[in-house]
């Protein structure tokens, strides 16, 4: 038997109201992980709704049957995907998407997989073990530049070319194949601020997580599609963990002449989930509402005003 789920759902509430989840509706929640968002949809679409749930990685998707068994419609794939799978169950449009774009603590307590800094499994860090290369490919393979590169873009880390030169220096003795191994050797590249609770080795294994999933590219491309994939009138909510991703939602958001922003700034979490949830407290929540071709002229000239 699949263990049970350890991952707390983010904004759970406040996704429930501003989509306005109601009894009969049709909800796509596309990052299905533990299934807490999705099991507060179930309580508001009642029996005469429907849940898709879609998720990359494998293991979310088997404890998901084992919880829900046919209550929800779940499928192993990318939400970038979610126009086929729509066409496949002849679905033209739906009420709801949700996004939760964070990792899970399921993953996080998968020590094979890497997710966590303490591991002493491989250095994976793919949402399917499946697809694409692990991380540690990356950390073998590209040259001290590109590694760099990588580092500092993905993950926004000011240190990069030092943690890619130790790196380069360290594989010529032996490959760095444990989560633990990296961390250890980013956390003598990066001081220690006062003025920042995160660990060290955050920042590098974003980029690499980033990579190894092509999760930029991933989202967007299905920012570029999943407003097709809305009713009009339909919803679509996003909750972002770092600035790159919510960069890339709000500009989506904003220059989009099919979705109307619903949300002028980002929902955060109170300080009371904060409290209960610490992983939260970087969560954004932003929400867009698809328009009708009747509304799109209106919806230009809205942005022109602003410009």
């Amino acid at each position: 038997m699949t263990e049970q789920s350890i991952h707390v759902p983010i904004l759970t509430a406040e996704i429930m109201d501003l989509l306005g989840v109601r009894a009969g509706q049709v909800i796509v929640d596309g990052t299905f992980g533990g299934g807490g968002h999705a099991a507060a949809f179930l309580a508001r679409v009642g029996p005469a709704g429907r849940l898709i749930g879609v998720d990359r990685d494998p293991q979310a998707i088997s404890r998901g049957r084992e919880k829900f068994g046919d209550r929800i419609d779940l499928e192993c794939a990318s939400y970038a995907d979610l126009p086929s799978i729509l066409r496949e169950r002849s679905l033209a449009g739906v009420d709801s998407i949700l996004l939760d774009l964070g990792l899970s603590s399921d993953q996080l307590a998968d020590h094979e997989r890497g997710f966590s800094y303490l591991a002493d499994g491989p250095l994976d860090l793919r949402f399917n073990p499946t697809e694409g290369r692990p991380a540690s490919w990356y950390l073998q393979h590209l040259d001290e530049k590109a590694l760099a590169d990588l580092i500092y873009h993905f993950g926004e880390e000011r240190y990069s070319r030092v943690i890619a030169r130790r790196i380069c220096e360290r594989r010529r003795a032996a490959p760095i194949a444990t989560a633990a191994e990296l961390c250890e050797l980013v956390s003598r590249c990066v001081p220690r601020s006062r003025n920042h609770s995160i660990h060290p080795a955050t920042r590098t294994f974003q980029a690499l997580r980033i990579a190894a999933n092509d999760e930029l590219e991933n989202l967007r491309q299905a920012l570029e599609q999943l407003p097709d994939c809305l009713l009009p009138g339909g919803r679509l909510a996003i909750i972002s963990f770092h600035s790159l991703e919510d960069r890339i939602v709000k500009h989506a958001f904003r220059n989009d002449p099919r979705l109307r922003v619903l949300t002028k700034k980002p929902v955060v979490p109170s300080d009371e989930e904060i409290a209960r949830n610490p992983r939260s407290r970087s969560a954004k929540l932003r929400i867009a509402e698809r328009v009708s071709e009747d509304d799109r002229g209106v919806g230009r000239h809205a942005r022109r005003e602003r410009n």
